[in-house]
């Protein structure tokens, strides 16, 4: 089993969720609001004046043999879309 946390652009919530279930992934908790900045070349994302766009962020878990075709998934969709600010971090579970 694997755990998938994924933060995006708020505004791409759809695409995300569209992306998951395409890949078999129906389950997931979904936080609104997430604020933060990227730690390469990402703008903040922390709702202010000055930097007014949120983020929001999933975690889903997975079995294995489905993380590989969704982490792929995410990495093609902020390949084509850099402005989504897509990222996403994979870890095994034991139980």
């Amino acid at each position: 089993m694997k755990a998938i946390f994924i933060a995006y652009n708020q505004a791409y919530y759809m695409e995300i969720v569209e992306l998951l279930e395409s890949n078999g992934c129906r389950g997931y908790t979904m936080w609104e609001d997430v604020s933060g900045r990227g730690s390469v070349d990402g703008e903040p994302h922390i709702g202010n004046h000055a930097w007014p766009t949120m983020n929001n962020a999933i975690l889903t878990f997975v079995d294995d043999d489905k993380s590989a075709a969704i982490l792929s998934a995410i990495r093609s969709k902020d390949e084509a879309t850099p402005e989504l600010g897509l990222r996403a971090f994979c870890w095994s579970l034991d139980q």
